[in-house]
């Protein structure tokens, strides 16, 4: 039986992952753009600085996020966007970048998305079951 799903539920889900969907997409196009903000920043981080690698940043980005916009491609969508805010955060701990600011950013972005994934889809909540055994029986039952 799956969990049960509430209105406020699911506007709650929409609204994290319209955020993080708006901030990707935002991401995406200046690296599209290859504003001059983006080359310098991709090359302090050790990457070529050139049109063409923000350029293919931008594409993976922008393919990965729409396909977690896409309801019927969400959940895939969701393990790219992952995989890629992964390749960020690794980017930034090989550099040293500060913890909370730079290297954390990806992970929270990653918390945003799942969580709004979450709220949004019952078999996910099904899936990933946030649950007291104490208070619930079910889940107590299934640990015995």
């Amino acid at each position: 039986m799956l969990p049960k799903q509430t209105h406020v539920m699911t506007i709650a889900g929409w609204i994290l992952s319209g955020l993080v969907i708006l901030f990707l997409l935002m991401d995406a196009g200046m690296k599209l753009a290859a504003m001059p903000i983006v080359l310098q920043t991709t090359a302090d981080l050790g990457w070529p600085g050139d049109a063409a690698m923000a350029q293919t940043l931008g594409t993976v980005l922008l393919a990965a996020t729409l396909l977690y916009a896409y309801p019927n491609t969400k959940l895939l969508g969701a393990v790219l966007v992952t995989a890629y805010l992964g390749g960020a955060v690794a980017t930034h701990v090989r550099i040293g970048s500060p913890l909370a600011s730079h290297i954390l950013f990806g992970v929270y972005l990653d918390i945003m998305l799942w969580g709004g994934l979450w709220l949004r889809e019952p078999r996910l909540r099904a899936l990933f079951p946030v649950t007291n055994p104490v208070a619930n029986p079910v889940a107590k039952k299934a640990q015995d």
